[in-house]
Order: C-alpha cells, then sequence, then structure tokens
C-alpha cells in the first residue's frame, strides 16, 4: 500500500480521508510468476497498480503472441476499454515474475470517485500520461530503427531489460528474436 500512496501523493496532495479511502477500497494480492490476470473474451473486473514485478499485456492474434504492455513497478494497468465498458477484453494480462498487486473492481472504484474529491482527477492524470506513452510509442515506431528502440528501451526501462524474456523485449519493440539478437551483439556497454 506505501508504494501506491507514495505514487498517488507523488502527484497531488491528498488528505487523511483520501488516504483511509484508498486503503479500503484497494486489495492487496500476491501473484505468482506466470500467472494469466485477465483472459482475451472475459470482462476486465479491476484496474491494478503494481506495488513489486513485471506484468505483460498481450494479444493471440493467428497464434502469434504480440506484446503490447510490458508493466513495470509503481505503475497502473488494465484492459481500460473492458473495464470502463464492462465488455470483452481483447488482451491478456499475465504475470512474467512474482507480484505483489493492488487492485480495485469497478464497483470499487465508483465509490472512491464518489467518495473522494482528489480520484477523478488522479485518473485523468493517470490517463494522460499513458496516453502519452502510447502517442510517443507510436511515433518511435514510425521514426526510429529497431536498434534506436532498443536502445530506448533498455535506457528508460533498465529493470524490464534485465528481466524480460528476449521474445517478449523483440514482441514488445516490432521485431523478431532474432533480430534483437543481432542488435544486443552490436552492442557493448
Amino acid at each position: 500500500m506505501k508504494n501506491l500512496l507514495h505514487y498517488i501523493q507523488s502527484r497531488f496532495t491528498i488528505t487523511n480521508d483520501d488516504i483511509s479511502f484508498v486503503e479500503n477500497y484497494f486489495i492487496s494480492e500476491n501473484v505468482p510468476a506466470q500467472t494469466i490476470l485477465l483472459e482475451a473474451g472475459k470482462v476486465e473486473r479491476y484496474i491494478y497498480f503494481l506495488s513489486e514485478g513485471i506484468v505483460k499485456g498481450y494479444q493471440n492474434i493467428d497464434g502469434k503472441i504480440v506484446v503490447q504492455h510490458l508493466v513495470a513497478e509503481h505503475d497502473f494497468f488494465t484492459s481500460l476499454d473492458s473495464f470502463m465498458s464492462e465488455t470483452a477484453a481483447p488482451d491478456y494480462y499475465e504475470t512474467v515474475t512474482n507480484c505483489t498487486l493492488l487492485k480495485i473492481s469497478k464497483p470499487d472504484y465508483e465509490l472512491l470517485q464518489s467518495n473522494s474529491s482528489f480520484w477523478s482527477n488522479f485518473i485523468k492524470t493517470v490517463t494522460n500520461e499513458h496516453l502519452n506513452c502510447k502517442v510517443e510509442r507510436v511515433k518511435d515506431f514510425q521514426i526510429l530503427t529497431a536498434k534506436e528502440r532498443y536502445l530506448k528501451f533498455i535506457k528508460q526501462h533498465p529493470n524490464l531489460a534485465l528481466h524480460v524474456s528476449v521474445d517478449n523485449m523483440a514482441s514488445f519493440l516490432g521485431m523478431e528474436p532474432q533480430s534483437l539478437s543481432r542488435i544486443r551483439k552490436q552492442i557493448t556497454f
């Protein structure tokens, strides 16, 4: 809970009542590695805060796993469209490592929103941060080479680069694992 509260307080000033609401509505859960948190075709029931560990979000497109999200510690994740509209998710979310998650259900999310003045603004801020990351990622695919995307990834996310498989990292970066292996051999630090 401490990591979540620190994350929130780094962006907003919150009251003791706000802290109590967050502590009451978020549930802590320890999840082993390689556990599927959401399966495509199911409705997402939670928003998660990743307190410890690594999670990947992916789609199975014609039998090929396409990693679209690599979530590092101290960040939120969910299949947002599914969570908000209560429709089937197109994604899978799976733990890569052992994880400590804090999760909030849709009913509790709505209660927190109605009982806490900061929550709506906080969610808008987090959503905008994630949208900006997606826009930057699309731009990177348009203008950066595969090698440049890899170098940017390891600079921005060194922990992910150390703990995510070459297959998952290659998929996330939009290349084949063999290509990523060749790029990694060319680079000396």
